[in-house]
C-alpha cells in the first residue's frame, strides 16, 4: 500500500510540474525579455535593436553596446533617422547627443564612438534626409524637411533617445550633454535657445549659428572668385600669403612663434606680395591682391557697414585652411562656396538653375533672412531659460577658421553679454578663440583639447568634455584650457607644443622664461 501511495504522490507531483511549467517559462521569459522589444514612442518606429560586440584596437577599447535604430515622423513629410548606442556595461549614467556638419544627411559613427568609449549613452541623427553633407537637393519643395534640418530633428532625437535610455536602464540619464562643431555648433546653440530643458551642458564648436550670413559669406566669396579669371586666388599661393602675414604680425604679442594670437590687431598690407615681374607661386597679381583685400574686408552693404565678419590674416596654408574652403581646386570649387550655392538654389530661390551672376548680396540676404532666419538661425541672445535650469555653455572657435569666420562666435558672445550682462553671463557661458586653429581643429597652432577625437589626459584642464562635466556636476567653472599640438594629429601622439586657451577676451602671454612650447610658461591676461 505504501508503495502504491508513493507512486500516486509522485505521479501527482509530475502532473503539477507540467501544469506549472508554462508559468515558469513565461516568468523567466518576462525577466529576460529585451525591454526595447515592444517600446512604443509617439511618431516613432523602432527599426532594429542589436548587440554590437566590444572592439579593442591599439590604445582604445569600444565597449559592447545595444544599437537602436529608429525613424521619427513628426509630420507627413518627415523621415528623421536616428541611432542610440547604449553601453551594455559600464554606463556612466549620462547621455550625449552629437550633431552634423554641412547639410547633414548621415549618421557618423566616428562622432558616436568617442562618447561611447567614455561610458555615455549616445545618439545621432541624419536630421531627416539621406544625402551628402555638401548637397541640399532634398530641401527643394520640402519645407517640413527644412524645419527638421533647422531645429526639429535634434530635439526629436533627444526626447526619443532619453525615453529609450529610460526603457533600457530603468532610469533616466542623470545628466545630458551635447557636443558638436560647425553646423553641429549651430544645432548646439539652437538647443540652448529653443529647448533649454534638453541638455545640462552644451559645447558649441565653430557654430554656423547665423546660418543665412554664413551662406552669404560663401556666396560672396564665390562671386569674387568668379568675377573674372584673373580674380581667382589659387591654393598654391597660400604658403607665400601665410609667410607674409606672419612676417607682418607674428611678433605683435612679443613672440616669434608662428602664431598670431589676435589677428584683429594685424594690419597686413597685401600689396607687399605684388609680383615685380613674372608671376610665380610666391607673389600675387594686382587682381589677386584686390581679391585678398575684399576677403579681409568681409561682406559689406552699400554704406560700408559689415554684414558678415571678415577673414583674418594668418594660418592660410594647409589642407584644412584657405586652400580647401576658399580657393578649392578651381574657381568656384571652394567648399564654403559650394555649400552656399546649394543653399541659395534649393532653400532661398528654390531654383536649381539660379545663377550667381544675379546675386545682390545686400538685397538677397534680406530676402533670405525674411524667409529662413526663424528656421535656421540660432542667434537669440536670451539664454535666461537655459541658465535658470542650471545649463552651462562653452563655445570655441579657431581664429583662422576659413569656413566660418571666428567673428561670428565673438559677435554672438557679445550679444549675450549685452542682453544678460557680463556678471550674469559668466555664471554659465565661456568662449574660447583658438590661435592658429582652422575649422573645428587642425592648423599650425595647438588645436587639440578633447573637442572631438578623445582626450589625453582626460582632465578638466586638457579636456573640454571633462571641463563642462565638472562645471555642470560640481559647480567648478572653467578657466584656461590647455590645447596641444601633436606631431601626428591623427593618432594624437608625440606632443610638440601646448598653450593655454584663455576665456575670451583674455589672451595668453609668455611669462618670460623657459620653453615657448609649454603652456605652463604662459598666463592669461586682459588684452592691452
Amino acid at each position: 500500500m505504501t508503495g502504491r501511495y508513493s507512486r500516486q504522490r509522485q505521479s501527482m507531483r509530475i502532473a503539477m510540474w507540467f501544469l506549472l511549467l508554462p508559468v515558469i517559462i513565461l516568468t523567466v521569459a518576462a525577466q529576460t525579455r529585451d525591454p526595447l522589444a515592444d517600446l512604443k514612442l509617439p511618431n516613432t518606429t523602432i527599426v532594429s535593436v542589436e548587440t554590437v560586440a566590444a572592439v579593442t584596437t591599439p590604445g582604445k577599447t569600444l565597449p559592447a553596446y545595444r544599437k537602436v535604430v529608429g525613424v521619427i515622423k513628426p509630420t507627413s513629410d518627415s523621415d528623421i533617422n536616428f541611432e542610440v548606442w547604449l553601453p551594455v556595461e559600464g554606463w556612466n549614467g549620462k547621455f550625449q547627443g552629437v550633431g552634423n556638419g554641412g547639410f547633414a544627411g548621415n549618421i557618423n559613427p566616428a562622432e558616436m564612438r568617442v562618447p561611447l568609449a567614455r561610458g555615455y549613452a549616445v545618439a545621432a541623427t541624419d536630421t531627416g534626409h539621406k544625402e551628402s553633407f555638401m548637397t541640399a537637393n532634398w530641401a527643394l519643395g520640402h519645407p517640413e524637411k527644412v524645419i527638421d534640418f533647422g531645429y526639429r530633428a535634434i530635439h526629436e532625437m533627444t526626447v526619443k533617445s532619453k525615453a529609450i535610455i529610460q526603457a533600457y536602464y530603468g532610469k533616466a540619464p542623470q545628466r545630458s550633454y551635447f557636443n558638436s562643431c560647425s553646423n553641429g555648433g549651430r544645432q548646439a546653440l539652437m538647443e540652448a535657445q529653443r529647448y533649454p530643458a534638453d541638455y545640462d551642458g552644451i559645447i558649441a564648436g565653430a557654430p554656423a549659428n547665423n546660418w543665412t550670413h554664413v551662406m552669404f559669406y560663401g556666396a560672396f566669396i564665390q562671386q569674387i572668385m568668379l568675377n573674372d579669371a584673373a580674380s581667382y586666388l589659387p591654393a598654391k599661393k597660400m604658403k607665400a600669403l601665410e609667410a607674409a602675414t606672419l612676417a607682418s604680425c607674428d611678433e605683435m604679442d612679443g613672440l616669434a612663434d608662428g602664431l598670431i594670437d589676435d589677428p584683429t590687431r594685424c594690419r597686413f598690407d597685401p600689396a607687399v606680395l605684388l609680383c615685380k615681374g613674372t608671376e610665380t607661386d610666391d607673389c600675387l597679381t594686382a587682381s589677386q591682391i584686390e581679391t585678398l583685400k575684399k576677403l579681409y574686408a568681409g561682406v559689406r552693404d552699400a554704406k560700408g557697414n559689415q554684414l558678415v565678419p571678415n577673414l583674418v590674416p594668418g594660418s592660410e596654408s594647409g589642407g584644412s585652411g584657405w586652400g580647401s574652403w576658399i580657393s578649392g581646386s578651381a574657381p568656384g570649387k571652394g567648399n564654403i562656396s559650394l555649400l552656399a550655392m546649394q543653399f541659395l538654389k534649393n532653400m532661398v530661390f528654390e531654383n536649381q538653375n539660379w545663377d550667381i551672376k544675379s546675386l545682390n548680396v545686400e538685397r538677397d540676404l534680406k530676402f533670405a533672412e525674411q524667409k529662413l532666419a526663424q528656421v535656421l538661425n540660432a542667434t537669440n541672445p536670451d539664454l535666461s531659460a537655459f541658465k535658470k535650469r542650471g545649463g552651462k555653455l562653452i563655445v570655441y572657435h579657431g581664429w583662422n577658421d576659413a569656413a566660418i569666420p571666428a567673428g561670428m562666435s565673438i559677435n554672438y558672445y557679445k550679444s549675450v553679454i549685452a542682453k544678460m550682462g557680463q556678471r550674469n553671463s559668466d555664471t554659465f557661458l565661456r568662449l574660447y578663440v583658438v590661435p592658429g586653429m582652422h575649422h573645428c581643429q587642425l592648423g599650425p597652432g595647438p588645436n587639440q583639447f578633447g573637442q572631438g577625437s578623445g582626450c589625453a589626459p582626460c582632465d578638466a584642464k586638457n579636456d573640454i568634455i571633462t571641463s563642462i562635466e565638472e562645471w555642470v556636476e560640481k559647480g567648478t567653472a572653467p578657466d584656461a584650457l590647455i590645447a596641444t599640438k601633436f606631431k601626428n594629429e591623427a593618432t594624437r601622439k608625440d606632443p610638440v607644443r601646448s598653450r593655454p586657451l584663455c576665456p575670451y577676451p583674455k589672451v595668453a602671454r609668455y611669462k618670460g622664461s623657459d620653453s615657448l612650447d609649454d603652456a605652463a610658461n604662459f598666463s592669461c591676461v586682459n588684452p592691452k
